[in-house]
Parts: C-alpha cells; structure tokens; sequence
C-alpha cells in the first residue's frame, strides 16, 4: 500500500491508539469525567491527524532525496523527534484553553504526552512498516540499483 491510502490509514490508525491512551490519562490527571477527557482527546487527535498528513508528506520529500533512503533507527528517530516536537508546540494552548490551565502546566502536561507518543511514535511506525512496507520515498530506487 502507498501514496494517500497509506498516509490515511497510517494516521486514523496511529490516532486510534492515541485517543485510548489519552482519554483515561487526562480523566485521571484533571479529574475529569471521560466524556471530558474523551472530547478533549479527540480534538487533540484531529489536530494531530492534521500535522500527522502534513508532516509525513514533508518528511517523504525530504526522505526521497537523501542519498540513502533505508529508514534505520536513526532516521525513526528524527521523525519521532520532528513529529512529536511539532506537535508539542502545537498543542500546548490548545491543551491550555481547554482544562484552563496556564501554559506552563499545560507545556509541563504537553511533555508527558510527548514521552509517551515519542516511543509510541516509534514502535508504531515500525510495525505499520514490517506490516504495509515502508513508503516509497524510503525504497532504494531500483532503476538506479541503489
């Protein structure tokens, strides 16, 4: 599977698991009931989604021009790092306005998050690859025999 059906099911997939995490997390942490913290955790899994597609086309751009295209650990972890870091600052006062909460508090909450969904981030993709194969902008060019 490439292109768009891959992005989208890649990312409705890597939100999926989200929401279940985040929903009791935050009904735990804010004490907030679940229909709070669930409503909560699908706004931050829609705007995720959003810089989920937009971000990992950017990545693929920059991936097909490397000299090497092979997804080793190294370059999981910078799109972990990229992904996860981007949305951390994104969603800080989005998670701020919501629980009202300062930002401080809501960067300090933002980061938990954000040690959680890194390793998540990592060990998804991983799978997602070893299941669908990783994109095309991270296969050898096979006309070149790279």
């Amino acid at each position: 599977m490439q292109g768009t059906p891959r992005k989208i099911l890649q990312a409705i997939l890597y939100e999926a698991g989200g929401v279940l995490f985040v929903a009791p997390a935050l009904a735990l942490t804010y004490e907030q009931g679940m229909g709070y913290s669930t409503l909560l955790s699908l706004v931050i899994s829609a705007v995720a989604l959003a810089w989920n597609m937009l971000f990992n086309g950017l990545f693929e751009w920059w991936e097909r021009r490397q000299p090497s295209r092979h997804r080793n650990w190294q370059r999981r972890l910078l799109h972990s790092l990229g992904f996860e870091g981007g949305l951390t600052l994104i969603l800080t006062p989005v998670i701020g306005a919501w629980l009202g909460i300062s930002l401080w508090l809501a960067l300090v909450s933002n980061l938990g998050l954000f040690v959680f969904f890194f390793f998540y981030a990592l060990v998804f993709q991983w799978g997602f690859d070893r299941v669908f194969d990783v994109p095309l902008s991270a296969q050898a060019d096979q006309t070149l025999g790279v």
